[in-house]
């Protein structure tokens, strides 16, 4: 019997059919379909009750921003205060206290002794944006290396980088030039020779005109990829070696996913500039690059901004989520949460054919389901049936991949034990069905 899970009506319930009917005729058409047919009422921790009062464990985390949860009690308390003080002022009209105390945090937690500084965005692909545009204006070159089954955004410029042409790249050009995509050497399907990498580097661009190299430690949306062993460090080698600047897409795997507050933690690396996004003002919309002060140093005032960026409540939240981090030692729960599930997903690979690969670091787990293990062919319409029949009973769950026949978990960090395994009871019983 379910003890988290509650289904009182078929999903979707009368009440989320009513406003999907909205929805059809008020919400733009590119905005159309979500994971759950259902409306949420309510959300804490890990679970979610939608409007006609159904119960369901959520292990997308709102796409990975919910690394504390559903409405932490912290958070919106904070929040709270915040909104009762002020709401806005732009911190280049009226500046305030929150977002200095904030970049002072992110920067303490920042890998390696070289001293850095805080910028503050509105989202992801803005965090991005703007690395790249302090990596061209600090080297005083045009191009930019990124990687296959990388995700970096959906503006312009994030779109060009981003490798996954349908749908973020439909009819949207002509892109932004001087981008330059290579292989991604991943534990799953490694390079025989990671210095060949060099090679297909000079092959592809000089290397005199690259200003960075953009890369993701854990891939996200790209089916949790995780970069063949050495090939970080290669990188910080090599982008040393040319001049160029590492910078690195923390997006989806920072803010404490991996068991490190930073990803790029589990390498002995120091980047020139860290994007995080996301958990990190739990859902609120706020970003940060992180950057080494001898980069922006160099830059005139006002050349990166925005009238929102570094809002007060989104600062006020991003603090909250900070103490709950290393006050509840989510670092150390994030490993154990990894566990469980890579445990939980190698007995799913023993046991069904159809489970191909199981990989990740910390919590930030993935299983691949393929047709065939041998020729890796993606079983992408199987996955779509595993993740309509979790939603129908009530477990949300992601996909990813180039191929869409990666299932990702984004969980609250915050999740039990209980609720991990009834929802994970859920999927192996929705992978026995496909």
């Amino acid at each position: 019997m379910s003890k988290f899970i509650s289904l009182k009506t078929s999903l979707p319930g009368t009440k989320s059919q009513e406003i999907a009917k909205k929805r059809e005729k008020y919400v733009a058409k590119p905005m159309s379909g979500s994971l759950s047919p259902c409306y949420i009422a309510y959300g804490e921790g890990a679970l979610v009750t939608d409007v006609d009062g159904n119960q369901l464990i959520d292990l997308t985390g709102g796409w990975g921003c919910l690394a504390v949860g559903h409405t932490h009690k912290k958070v919106v308390a904070a929040i709270k205060d915040q909104a009762e003080k002020y709401l806005h002022t732009d911190f280049t009209a009226v500046p305030y206290e929150p977002l200095v105390e904030l970049a002072e945090k992110l920067v303490k937690l920042a890998p390696g002794s070289t001293p850095k500084s805080a910028a503050f965005f509105n989202s992801g692909a803005e965090a991005i944006e703007n690395a790249v545009k302090i990596a061209r204006a600090h080297t005083k070159r045009p191009a930019i290396i990124v990687f296959e089954n990388a995700f970096h955004g959906r503006t312009l410029l994030t779109m060009t980088m981003t490798h996954k042409a349908m749908p973020y790249k439909y009819h949207f050009g002509p892109f932004a030039p001087e981008i330059y995509r290579l292989p991604f050497p991943s534990s799953s399907h490694p390079m025989a020779d990671i210095e060949d990498f060099e090679k297909i580097l000079v092959n592809t661009v000089i290397p005199d005109s690259v200003a960075a190299i953009v890369v993701e430690p854990i891939q996200g949306e790209g089916g949790f990829n995780v970069p063949q062993e050495g090939f970080l460090e290669y990188l910080r080698e090599l982008t040393e070696k040319y001049g160029m600047l590492l910078i690195t897409d923390e997006i989806q795997s920072g803010i404490g996913r991996t068991g490190k507050f930073y990803a790029i933690e589990n390498w002995n690396i120091e980047p020139d500039l860290i994007c995080l996004g996301k958990s990190l003002a739990s859902g609120l919309p706020l970003s940060a690059v992180i950057t080494k002060k001898e980069i922006t140093d160099t830059l005139p005032g006002g050349c990166i901004g925005g009238t929102y960026v570094g809002n007060p409540l989104a600062c006020r939240a991003a603090l909250e989520v900070i103490k709950i981090i290393e006050e509840e030692q989510l670092l150390e729960r994030a490993l154990k949460i990894g566990e469980r599930l890579k445990e939980r997903f190698l007995k799913m690979k023993d046991r069904y054919s159809i489970v191909g690969d199981v990989r990740g670091i910390g919590a930030m787990m993935a299983i691949e389901l393929v047709k065939d293990r041998k020729t890796k062919e993606p079983a992408t319409q199987e996955t779509a049936q595993v993740i309509q029949e979790c939603v129908k009973n009530g477990v949300l769950i992601a996909g990813a991949g180039i191929n869409k026949n990666v299932l990702r978990m984004l969980v609250s960090l915050e999740i039990t034990d209980e609720q991990l395994d009834e929802a994970l009871e859920v999927l192996e019983k929705a992978i026995a069905k496909v």
